[in-house]
């Protein structure tokens, strides 16, 4: 069992307190942190203190002593979840996931980097908001139509015969008539036209900033997690989080980004009818239809026993916890190879366990 250092990535969306704050460094940082990465991920794993190696280094070279049998034969020599910490400052792009075949597929098109699938679950620290999974398209339609803007006819038109992708493609390639978006928008005393304003004004010529008017809005308290499998279209817009998702990093984004977007391909993997799932704590375990996966929540002041046998990380996100022979404080993870046998966590606030979920894979 080790300490693990993480990587923080500085995507311009991020934090320039939250992470910094439970990490106990000085804050602000000096820029934005949006992600901390705890796992193997070959775009940033994390480094096991004392060991000298990184945690996808110690992976490679004892995949059965580090993963369990049982992990090894399910995915192969990798740990197939990837668990992070999230700071959204700022709204970061409107994007979707591919399911473990279109993942496949596009890898060997060389479409993706890898031929994994990327289902997430995202448990808010803060109050945390989030746009995910279409609107009724007839609401949507009445929505979008209120605006009163000519170029958006073709789009309102599509969405009331049903037509959801047909009118997600015609919005984004057609005419971007932002400026008269943001005029009508701001006529509408409503939260969602003025966070198309919001956005509008953060990606100047992006029609995506239309996206609260197609989605629907999720408001989470701490505590509370929401769980997005493929096709699902989605836009974190705040707030403070423990994510955890498959081992990928494969994304397509339809928009609310300067990166390069691929229509023909987001419209392939984006499913109309798939919908986010809010998922409640169950004696600890916040449990999803993911195989890659599954998040525990040890809280409170006692003692947690972990069975051996299969890879965990350990995440304290409050007080602090004994694992084992290590002491987390808050800010603090350790990763719990499978060879060594049964853990107890003993908790005088909060840890976060990740874990391969129980069922086959998809």
């Amino acid at each position: 069992m080790h300490l693990m250092t993480n990587p923080v990535k500085d995507y311009a969306w991020g934090s320039r307190t939250d992470i910094a704050a439970l990490t106990g460094r000085p804050v602000p940082a000096p820029g934005p942190e949006a992600e901390m990465w705890l796992g193997a991920h070959p775009a940033g794993p994390s480094l096991l203190t004392g060991d000298g190696r990184s945690l996808a280094e110690a992976i490679a070279a004892d995949p059965l002593g580090q993963l369990g049998e049982e992990t090894l034969t399910r995915f192969g020599a990798r740990l197939p979840y990837l668990m992070k910490l999230i700071a959204v400052a700022r709204p970061l792009s409107l994007q979707v996931h591919p399911s473990a075949g279109q993942a496949a597929d596009g890898h060997a098109r060389g479409v993706y980097g890898d031929p994994w699938p990327k289902p997430e679950l995202v448990c808010a620290l803060t109050p945390f908001t989030a746009l995910a999974g279409f609107r009724p398209p007839e609401q949507a339609a009445m929505l979008v139509d209120r605006l009163g803007v000519p170029a958006l006819a073709e789009t309102t038109e599509l969405l009331r015969r049903g037509a959801v992708l047909d009118a997600l493609r015609v919005l984004l390639e057609g005419d971007r008539a932002t400026e008269q978006i943001v005029w009508a928008a701001s006529a509408v005393h409503h939260p969602d036209y003025a966070l198309v304003v919001r956005l509008a004004r953060q990606y100047p010529g992006d029609p995506a900033c239309l996206a609260p008017l197609l989605l629907r809005r999720h408001e989470l308290a701490p505590g509370q997690a929401l769980f997005l499998g493929a096709g699902v279209l989605h836009c974190y817009l705040r707030g403070f989080g423990v994510e955890i998702m498959g081992g990928s990093d494969n994304v397509m984004r339809a928009g609310l980004t300067a990166k390069p977007l691929d229509v023909p391909e987001l419209l392939r993997v984006t499913d109309p009818a798939a919908v986010p799932l809010p998922v409640e704590e169950r004696d600890g375990l916040y449990a999803t239809p993911s195989p890659e996966f599954r998040l525990r929540r040890l809280t409170g002041t006692g003692e947690h026993r972990l069975a051996g046998g299969t890879p965990r990380i350990l995440l304290c996100t409050e007080g602090a916890a004994d694992a084992g022979p290590l002491r987390l404080a808050a800010g603090e993870s350790a990763f719990v190879p499978a060879a060594g046998g049964a853990v107890t966590v003993t908790t005088t606030g909060t840890v976060f366990c990740a874990e391969p979920g129980t069922a086959g894979p998809s």
